[in-house]
């Protein structure tokens, strides 16, 4: 690492002690005026600790409301790396010849994140590209990030005992570690363009080994505009990008046990027939088929007033036995979220007058009843889960989509087998090297 590359990183672990020191004097105390000061504290970071922000603050339950709005305001603005920082970690990745593997390669960078920034380049056969570049010293950014996490979490339990977020940090640690990995991402593009092979309306880029390592991405680029240039296009425009964006999440999960845990704005673009374009793949969570099953089981469950199939759902996703009073609490949030599935017409995903407040009132409410209980423990698997529902919740709700929900869910998901789901999902994982899902 260069002197200047260490300067940066010094300075960033500076930042953490800060934090660090904040994030603990909050701790201890008065609860007003908290959740601006957490922002405070976290708010000069601007990497994977607020890109971790980000996601926590758009799971259900997982913080306080007041925190999570203070959170969602908090953008992820990393400076771009200069010329001279860019030429040396290129030479790093692909040796001091690495300009000549390229036609052309762009000076400045096209995005910067939290992890990393984009180039755009040209192949010598033309070839239209995207190079994502790993920040240095990345590995122990993220390690702090965590450390930094396990108080803002320690934090919320002074705060309120509703929920244990013990299984939320362990999945998140697992998500960020996975995402340092770039040659995994490169398997996971892989594995997208295979489950998405026969959807037209979804595009995802060709990955290039020859110019690609653990800690750089080259990729085709893949043009493409920003969803919130489409606020003002035609109803069916904006239900057409909808219908592909849900099928794009749900085909890979329902029919492959594999979700895209992270749909934030800048991880696809849209093209002029309202086709997505999928670009990132860093974040991926291979489920085992029978989790799948559980959420069918909950669905139907939802739909037919089957207290018992209920039961056996949450058994399946890790709650040992759950009380009625439990199951009752889950089934008031889980109907929430099944609601525009449940109507056999075309609506908004959420027709309320106040959709995000409406919201809010039921994560208040079983907020109340599980503290009443005493609290509960969330499986990990419900992390992703819930940020790809409560991302493309938002997406709909943006675009004012007006689709059949019902009926895109059951064309999605079909004549439903556990047995086929993993039949598709080893061979899908087999032919992109992809690990599979961990044993219980």
């Amino acid at each position: 690492m260069s002197a200047s590359d260490s300067s940066r990183l010094s300075g960033r672990v500076k930042r953490y002690a800060q934090v660090g020191r904040a994030v603990g004097g909050l701790a201890l105390g008065a609860s007003e005026g908290r959740a601006g000061k957490l922002k405070e504290a976290l708010g000069g970071l601007k990497g994977p600790l607020m890109k971790v922000a980000q996601i926590m603050a758009t799971i259900p339950d997982a913080l306080p409301a007041d925190y999570a709005a203070s959170l969602r305001e908090l953008q992820s603005n990393a400076p771009r790396m200069g010329w001279p920082f860019v030429k040396r970690r290129m030479v790093g990745e692909l040796g001091p010849d690495w300009q000549a593997r390229f036609q052309d390669f762009e000076i400045e960078a096209a995005h910067a994140a939290s992890l990393g920034q984009v180039h755009r380049a040209t192949a010598h056969d033309g070839r239209a590209l995207a190079c994502k570049l790993q920040y240095p010293g990345m590995d122990s950014v993220v390690a702090a990030d965590l450390k930094q996490l396990k108080l803002i979490f320690a934090l919320y339990k002074a705060y309120d005992g509703a929920i244990d977020p013990k299984e939320i940090h362990a999945e998140l640690s697992e998500r960020l570690t996975e995402e340092l990995d770039y040659r995994r991402e490169a398997a996971n593009m892989r594995l997208y363009a295979d489950m998405l092979k026969d959807e037209a309306g979804i595009q995802v880029p060709e990955s290039l080994p020859e110019l690609s390592t653990d800690r750089l991405l080259t990729m085709t680029w893949l043009q493409g505009r920003p969803l919130l240039e489409l606020k003002d296009s035609p109803q069916e425009m904006r239900d057409q990008v909808a219908l592909n964006m849900f099928r794009a999440w749900y085909v890979p999960f329902y029919r492959f046990g594999v979700i895209h845990g992270d749909p934030h704005l800048g991880n696809y673009t849209l093209k002029p027939d309202g086709s997505v374009n999928l670009l990132d793949f860093g974040c991926i969570r291979v489920f085992p088929p029978r989790f799948v099953k559980g959420v069918l089981d909950l669905y139907k469950a939802v739909e037919t007033g089957d207290r018992d199939l209920a039961v056996s759902a949450y058994e399946s996703w890790g709650f040992a036995k759950p009380s009625a009073q439990l199951v009752e609490t889950l089934n008031h949030w889980a109907s929430f979220l099944f609601a525009p599935l449940l109507e056999d017409r075309p609506r908004l995903i959420q027709e309320t007058v106040s959709p995000g407040a409406e919201g809010y009132r039921v994560v208040a409410k079983v907020q109340e009843e599980l503290r009443r209980m005493g609290g509960v423990r969330p499986p990990r698997e419900f992390v992703l889960m819930d940020r790809a529902a409560i991302g493309l919740g938002s997406v709909f709700l943006h675009l004012r989509a007006r689709i059949n929900w019902h009926r895109l869910f059951h064309t999605v998901v079909g004549d439903f087998s556990l047995e086929e789901l993993g039949k598709q999902q080893n061979t899908a994982l087999l032919s992109a090297g992809v690990a599979p899902a961990k044993k219980d």
